[in-house]
This record gives C-alpha cells, sequence and structure tokens, in this order.
C-alpha cells in the first residue's frame, strides 16, 4: 500500500506538499495539487487512519457499556448517546456486558490503551476500586449517583423517587407494598433497598423479603411475580416495578388471572414507556434520552460534574 513519500515521489513534490494538499491548504499551485491528486488516485492511496488519530490525540470513539442492547431502559438511553455522538462525529464501540466483569474491563483496557477516548458506563458491575484505577486514563461516565467521587455521572436519585412512590401508595391505603427489581446488587438497586427499609421502618410495618422480586427485566417476568403472589398467605396489596415491562406484564397477567387491579394490587412502572402509556399504568417518568445526551456530553468536560435528573410520577389507573 502507497504511503505519503510515495505519493510525493509519484508527484514529484515535497512530503510537505502533499500533506498540504491532502488537508486543503490553500498555498499550493494547481499543478502541484493536480499531480498530487493524481497519483492518489492512480496508487490507491488510503489515509492511515490510525496515524491520523495519534497526531489529533484522539480516535474519534467511545465506548458503550451496557448490560443488554434489547432492553427498552438502555435502548433510550443508547439513542441519546448515539444522536449526541451524531452531532460531535463520534462513533459508538458498544459493549453488551450481561453483567459479566471481564466485559467491562475489555472497555476499560480499551481506554488503557487509548483505543477509545472515553468510557460511558449505564449499569455498572464492577467494583469501585476498578473504576478509580482506571481514572488516570481518561474519562469514565456513570449512570448512577457519584457524588463524592471523583467520577461523572448522570443519574436519577432512586432513594428520593422510591421514597415518593412509597409514600404515594401509603396515602392510597397500602401497607403491604412490595417492589420488582433487575438485580439487588446494583448501586440503583441497593439505594431502593435502602429507602424501602426506610419507609417500613417509619410506619412500623415488618420488612418481609418474600415481598422483593428480583430478576424482573422482560415483559415475561410479570407472570413469575403473579406465580409466587398467589402463593403468599399474606400477599403485598401494591407493587412498585422497575421496569414498565415488567409492570406491564404483571398487568396482563392479572387480567388473565382474574385479579382486579387496583383493587386487590396496584401497580406503579418505571420509565413512562409508551407500553405504558398504552395500557394507563401509573409509572415514574425518567426522560432516557436527555440522560443519553447529558453522558455523552459529560465526557468532553474537563471538571468532574454530577447532574441530577428530576423525575415525574405519572398517575393514571393502576393505583
Amino acid at each position: 500500500m502507497a504511503n505519503i513519500r510515495d505519493i510525493a515521489k509519484m508527484a514529484g513534490v515535497s512530503v510537505t506538499t502533499v500533506s498540504r494538499v491532502m488537508n486543503n491548504h490553500p498555498y499550493v499551485s494547481n499543478e502541484k495539487r493536480d499531480a498530487v491528486w493524481n497519483a492518489i488516485k492512480i496508487s490507491n492511496y488510503q489515509k492511515n487512519i490510525n496515524a491520523v488519530h495519534l497526531r489529533a490525540g484522539k480516535t474519534f470513539l467511545i465506548g458503550l457499556v451496557l448490560p443488554f442492547s434489547d432492553h427498552p431502559y438502555f435502548s433510550l438511553l443508547t439513542k441519546g448517546i448515539a444522536n449526541e455522538a451524531l452531532t460531535k462525529n463520534y462513533k459508538l464501540i458498544l459493549f453488551q456486558t450481561n453483567y459479566q466483569d471481564m466485559k467491562e474491563l475489555e472497555a476499560l483496557d480499551m481506554l488503557k490503551l487509548k483505543q477509545i477516548d472515553a468510557v460511558i458506563i449505564c449499569s455498572r458491575n464492577c467494583d469501585w476500586s476498578i473504576i478509580e484505577e482506571y481514572l488516570p486514563y481518561g474519562p469514565i461516565i456513570l449512570c448512577e449517583d457519584t457524588r463524592g467521587k471523583e467520577v461523572s455521572s448522570t443519574f436519577v436519585d432512586h432513594y428520593k423517587t422510591f421514597t415518593i412512590a412509597l409514600n404515594y401508595l401509603y396515602t392510597k391505603g397500602h401497607k403491604r407494598i412490595g417492589y420488582c427489581i433487575g438485580r439487588r446488587t446494583g448501586a440503583n438497586s441497593i439505594q431502593r433497598e435502602l429507602a424501602y427499609r426506610d419507609f417500613v421502618q417509619k410506619h412500623n410495618e415488618p420488612f418481609n423479603p418474600d415481598y422483593i422480586f428480583d430478576e424482573c427485566l422482560h415483559f415475561e417476568d410479570g407472570e413469575k411475580v403473579i406465580e409466587r403472589i398467589k402463593k403468599m398467605r399474606n400477599p403485598p396489596s401494591a407493587l412498585l416495578v422497575t421496569a414498565d415491562q415488567v409492570a406491564a406484564g404483571i398487568v396482563t397477567c392479572c387480567q388473565n388471572e382474574n385479579i382486579s387491579i387496583p383493587d386487590e394490587l396496584a401497580i406503579i412502572g418505571f420509565d413512562n414507556q409508551p407500553i405504558a402509556k398504552y395500557m394507563n399504568i401509573t409509572t415514574i417518568e425518567i426522560p432516557l434520552v436527555e440522560m443519553g445526551r447529558n453522558l455523552f456530553k459529560q465526557a468532553f468536560i474537563e471538571s468532574v460534574t454530577h447532574e441530577e435528573v428530576n423525575v415525574e410520577l405519572i398517575e393514571r389507573q393502576t393505583v
């Protein structure tokens, strides 16, 4: 493959002249410019993009780490990130982790090797000690509350949001309240459980671990929740469901089982997905696309910033 020196030799000009032509420098004669472009065409010369990036100190690539690419929550975050990347002429490298540490580390290692300019982690699985180890190598942005840490983030205060939803259900007469989550170990889930424990303690209600349903990610998981509830002697009268598609699955299953909503079981979903509007599910609206846009922007801010996103309770017919 021809290089820039080969082009200069073919055109009978200096390497500097070739560089000026390729970068549209105005002070080159038409004769030399034509000779250079003719040599480029004959040799089928292609720029060494890695060398260009090395000189620029940028790869124009951002690593995007998320557990699942087909989950509506992460799809909307990705939409916001991708839209903003498009305006800045950046490309995304997607790392789907399925919550495996090694997959997350692949992205962090690429940052360390300067193969990408930043890493956006939409749902973290690695320990904080790992994240801190990689901070000297470039920007790492998280979609969780990192206040008090030297890592930028755009986040929802899940403690505060869960407390708002729990209090709303309590004012509607519900004391036996449970909740559904994707996993117990995530930073956001830990905040939710803390809010839940504080809530039941405040109202002198017992903490019932059976009221916590994990591994709830998809529509069909709603059926598993209802099957468990049907076997309980004293089932919850209300559920917080941290994904609208799971809430929709629960509502559909209740309809099939002749369980009245909200009379026998009240439901609050999260995210305000289109399915929640279509099925009249009360939900917590989270502006995920805007969150994604902000996550991308934070990759280019030199100082550490923490951006809390406001949420809104949308009242419909399931409470």
